[in-house]
């Protein structure tokens, strides 16, 4: 019925019927925190272009875990900087790298937290690209190797979930299969199914010291301007036995998002990248914007598109205020 019987404004009168009446809730279980180990102790570098994130060694990394758990938040993703570069990121796979040694100290010290570990060479390679390079092109098999034993590394000291976020084709089957004939069929895989080619990374390469050497990625990342791409790539990952799959960016993906939920009946992940969270995050420091509420805003967005996980560097301090 129209205007006067039904008043819409009704049940926006007072904050108890909004709350009773709100659609989309969102929960600190919604979060995943993401976080840069780097060598060393007792170290906290900041980045500059991401104010409040800094690159931590593996013992502040725990502490941080630690916190996140605290807030309500039941995972972290961890990405690593290592000591020493090469071609073909060697230190990645190092039973004693640093995402290896924080992932078994955070299993040992924060109880109940789940661990994700990134799969990706561009941390660990000399020349900054996502997998082995042969006449000055990324390699995709010859990389599939290389990301399988990372996993492996990861999983053997202790993840929950690997995620592979390079965008090699076949990769998922191929970790899939190595966890499998090694005894780790429990270790969870979550997917960088859908990655674009994006202008919000760039805060994350100063973060993990990542940026391409030459070139640049989009010969493996998604064009930003192709959708049914997206699904199938989306439905190649579940065919090769990704347990989760992602959307990566998260606020210009919105639509990819609500297409993938609408597709696929699988758990989904969307990730609130660095450019993301620089932009609110400047405009908070700068008071242009109520950066708390604006936080809950976007996030509250990105789950209503349809993600069931949302990774965000905003995790803690979202939850912390969620939780009052």
């Amino acid at each position: 019925m129209a205007f006067p019987t039904t008043r819409m404004r009704r049940l926006r009168r007072t904050e108890e019927l909004r709350r009773m009446m709100r659609e989309t809730r969102l929960l600190p279980a919604d979060f995943i925190q993401p976080l840069f180990v780097c060598p060393g102790r007792d170290v906290a570098r900041a980045v500059s272009s991401m104010p409040g994130v800094a690159q931590l060694s593996v013992d502040r990394v725990v502490g941080a875990a630690k916190e996140a758990q605290e807030a309500g938040v039941p995972a972290v993703l961890l990405f690593g900087i290592p000591q020493r570069k090469d071609a073909v990121g060697s230190e990645s796979w190092s039973a004693q790298g640093v995402v290896q040694r924080a992932v078994s100290e955070i299993k040992e010290r924060v109880a109940g937290l789940a661990v994700i570990t990134d799969v990706c060479m561009c941390e660990y390679t000399d020349h900054g690209h996502c997998g082995a390079v042969a006449d000055g092109e990324v390699d995709n098999d010859a990389t599939l190797e290389l990301l399988t034993r990372q996993a492996l590394s990861h999983a053997r000291a202790g993840a929950d979930i690997v995620a592979p976020s390079d965008m090699m084709d076949g990769r998922v089957g191929a970790i899939r299969k190595g966890l499998d004939e090694n005894g780790l069929s429990q270790v969870a895989i979550m997917a960088y199914a859908a990655k674009f080619a994006s202008a919000f990374y760039g805060p994350f390469r100063e973060a993990a010291e990542s940026a391409p050497q030459f070139g640049d990625r989009r010969s493996y990342q998604m064009d930003p301007a192709n959708g049914d791409e997206a699904m199938r790539e989306i439905e190649l990952d579940l065919q090769e036995g990704a347990d989760i799959v992602m959307v990566k960016p998260a606020l210009a993906y919105l639509d990819l998002i609500y297409r993938a939920r609408q597709k696929f009946n699988c758990p989904l992940a969307a990730y609130n990248v660095s450019g993301e969270y620089a932009m609110i995050r400047a405009a908070g420091l700068n008071r242009w914007i109520d950066e708390d509420r604006l936080v809950l805003e976007v996030l509250t967005g990105i789950k209503r598109a349809g993600a069931n996980l949302i990774i965000t560097y905003f995790a803690t301090q979202a939850a912390r205020r969620l939780s009052g």
